[in-house]
């Protein structure tokens, strides 16, 4: 999986985000189970796969980095390690792709 960008400094821990994308990627958001927009982020590469899968593309950004982008989208929370997820906008319907 990919997870060679690394945005942040030695001083901060870094995390692991997971983004739409694999040349150019944007930062993947989730709904609280209120319904608010969030961020999620893992410790590992190991616990993002848990929740996520195996496919999910992925980057490293320090916390300060991540609230920083998030800044600009107006989302203010970051949920670290979820044990489940759901995206921030419903899958669209009616597109059906073979096996």
């Amino acid at each position: 999986m990919p997870g060679g960008k690394i945005v942040g400094t030695e001083a901060d821990p870094l995390l692991v985000v997971p983004v739409r994308g694999a040349d150019v990627v944007s930062l993947r958001l989730f709904r609280t189970v209120a319904g608010a927009r969030t961020a999620v982020a893992f410790s590992s590469p190991l616990a993002l796969t848990r929740v996520l899968g195996e496919g999910q593309h992925w980057i490293r950004l320090s916390e300060p980095a991540l609230r920083h982008m998030l800044a600009d989208l107006g989302v203010t929370g970051i949920v670290l390690d979820p044990a489940g997820a759901t995206p921030a906008r419903a899958p669209e319907r009616g597109v059906v792709r073979a096996a």
